[in-house]
């Protein structure tokens, strides 16, 4: 799962709190017109003075907060502390209208159903504590309403304390619950986002198999040219004459061939048929291949234990000599394949002491022409390797050395490679 970019969560953020905003104008609103009901139209006597102003300061909260959004970024903190103001703002109210027996003691809800959606778990289970303990405390100190006769009643101790296990038990239910749901539907739209970014980077990986194929095609041609001219060079009696000549000729020959096995399994990978079929081999054996026709030193730290019979997975082994071509591209001077079986996977770690990966290749390790070399087409090798290992059920890590250098992980179940063995 991929977590929010640091700008989606701080537009987030900001509708958030503006959410906070609206809300708290309409309790304004409320709160004011029912002062003026209870106050002027039921003839009970409220301290209007202290009720407004905490009204007042409700008010100027909300015009610092959005002069405040236009400039600075919203925390989770203020966040959290916008909605103590909040229940702050409510319990001052209540203490001045009847404590606990007023019935608008159930708006805390409101405030812990906010948190639920809009915190972070543990601020959200702070609030609930919070409006409980405040409720209970209003249940204790408050400022008596005095009724006329014809609204005088009086709620018994066992009501109130009844009141509030029923709060704090919504309270918590409402808590439990709305985390939990928020939680999944986080966890849905990470999932969806992740599966648009795999679709769009398929569709990229299709648009360049069909490149790589025609290219493929095309380069078949001059180097069969090269590898017959290079033949027949072979055979010229001056060029056998001279040793320095001939082995440059050798050279080329083996360079010639490594491009046309290159050409081969670009064709192969994208499954037209090249006229070869799956190799067997056995994994050790497939491993130090791999080590032994890359041009440049590798060392192979062989953990393997006991051997398997496997087909050999070309396009794991084009992954595997992007990866060593990677480590010689980062001014590496010592290079190691290190192949350990671990219960049922694979695991090949390339380790080099080169420069290492920049911190933004590790961002977003795996993307496309994510790379820090400037030559054009530079950043495919970590991409194709990682869509490699996600064909085959793996995955791809890399981190920097402490010491120095880079270690790129490749981990795969070994039955995506597994031959059974002949009865």
């Amino acid at each position: 799962m991929l977590p929010p970019s640091p700008a989606r969560a701080d537009a987030a953020s900001q509708r958030n709190m503006r959410q906070l905003v609206l809300l708290r104008w309409l309790a304004v609103g409320g709160q004011l017109a029912a002062i003026v009901v209870v106050h002027y139209g039921l003839g009970i006597r409220l301290p209007l003075v202290p009720m407004v102003s905490v009204l007042g300061g409700l008010v100027f909260l909300n015009l610092v907060t959005l002069l405040r959004l236009a400039r600075w970024p919203v925390t989770h903190a203020e966040l959290f502390g916008s909605l103590l103001v909040d229940v702050t703002a409510l319990t001052v109210q209540l203490y001045l209208s009847g404590g606990a027996s007023n019935p608008f003691v159930l708006l805390y809800l409101l405030q812990v159903v906010m948190g639920a959606v809009l915190l972070e778990v543990w601020a959200s289970w702070a609030l609930v504590g919070i409006t409980s303990a405040t409720f209970a405390l209003l249940a204790i100190e408050h400022r008596p309403l005095l009724l006329p006769a014809d609204f005088a009643t009086s709620l018994s101790p066992v009501y109130i304390l009844g009141s509030w296990f029923a709060f704090v038990l919504a309270a918590v239910l409402l808590v439990l619950f709305v985390t939990r749901i928020a939680a999944n539907l986080r966890s849905r739209d990470a999932h969806l986002a992740e599966m648009r970014r795999r679709a769009a980077e398929e569709e990229q990986i299709v648009r360049m198999g069909l490149l790589a194929s025609g290219a493929a095609h095309e380069l078949g041609t001059p180097l069969s040219s090269i590898s017959v001219l290079l033949g027949d060079w072979k055979t010229e009696s001056l060029i056998r004459a001279d040793a320095r000549l001939a082995a440059e000729v050798d050279e080329m020959q083996a360079e010639v061939k490594r491009c046309k096995a290159i050409v081969s399994g670009i064709l192969f990978a994208a499954g037209e048929v090249t006229g070869e079929a799956p190799a067997r081999t056995t994994l050790r054996r497939f491993l130090r291949g791999i080590v032994d026709t890359w041009p440049g030193k590798v060392g192979f730290e062989d953990r393997l234990g006991h051997d398997r019979p496997i087909v050999a997975d070309r396009a794991l082994g084009q992954a595997l000599t992007a990866l060593l071509d990677n480590a010689a591209e980062a001014s590496a001077t010592t290079i190691a394949l290190v192949a350990v079986t671990d219960a049922d996977d694979l695991i090949l770690s390339v380790q080099d002491d080169g420069i290492g990966y920049p911190a933004q290749v590790l961002e977003s390790l795996g993307r496309p022409y994510n790379s820090s070399k400037p030559r054009q087409g530079a950043g495919l090798g970590l991409f194709l390797a990682t869509n490699v290992l996600r064909t085959l059920g793996g995955s791809l890590e890399a981190r920097n050395l402490p010491g120095g250098g880079a270690e790129t992980r490749l981990t795969l179940p070994l039955a995506s490679l597994a031959l059974e063995e002949d009865a």
